[in-house]
C-alpha cells in the first residue's frame, strides 16, 4: 500500500482562530487607545501561538496567521479608525491601514510567530519514527 501524501496529525485551526480574535480586539484598543502595553500583550499572545504551532511541529502555518488575523480583523479595524480619527476621515484611514499597512502588521505578525515556533521546534527535537520493515514480496 502506497500513501502519497501524509495528513497533519494536529488540526491548528481552534488555536489560530482564537489567537486572531484575542488579534482584533488587541488592535482595535491600541488604535482606539494607542498603549505599549497593549502592544506588547500582542506581542505575548503571538508569541503563545509561535510556541504551540512550534510544540506541534506545524511551523508552516505561521504563514496562514495573518491571513487569518487580517480576515477577522478588517471591519473591526475600520469601525476603530473611524471612532479614533472621525467619522468621514477615519474611515478612509481605516481603509488606508487595512490595505496597505496591514502588509507590515502581518509581516511582523508572521515574523515574530515563525521565529517563536522555529525557536521551540527546535528546542523540543525532531521525533523518532519507529524503523521501517520492508517486506519483499518474491521471498514469500
Amino acid at each position: 500500500m502506497f500513501q502519497f501524501r501524509e495528513r497533519a496529525r494536529v488540526n491548528v485551526t481552534t488555536p489560530m482562530v482564537l489567537w486572531a480574535l484575542a488579534m482584533t480586539v488587541i488592535l482595535f484598543i491600541d488604535v482606539v487607545a494607542p498603549s505599549s502595553g497593549v502592544t506588547a500583550i500582542g506581542f505575548g499572545v503571538t508569541a503563545l501561538l509561535g510556541i504551540y504551532l512550534g510544540w506541534r511541529r506545524r511551523v508552516a502555518a505561521a504563514m496562514m496567521a495573518p491571513f487569518v488575523s487580517w480576515f477577522f480583523a478588517w471591519f473591526p479595524m475600520v469601525i476603530a479608525c473611524m471612532i479614533h480619527f472621525g467619522l468621514l476621515k477615519g474611515f478612509f484611514v481605516g481603509l488606508l491601514t487595512i490595505t496597505f499597512g496591514w502588509i507590515g502588521i502581518g509581516f511582523v505578525e508572521f515574523a515574530w510567530v515563525a521565529i517563536v515556533a522555529l525557536v521551540v521546534r527546535s528546542l523540543r527535537g525532531t521525533p523518532r519514527d519507529p524503523d521501517v520493515v520492508i517486506i519483499d514480496p518474491r521471498e514469500r
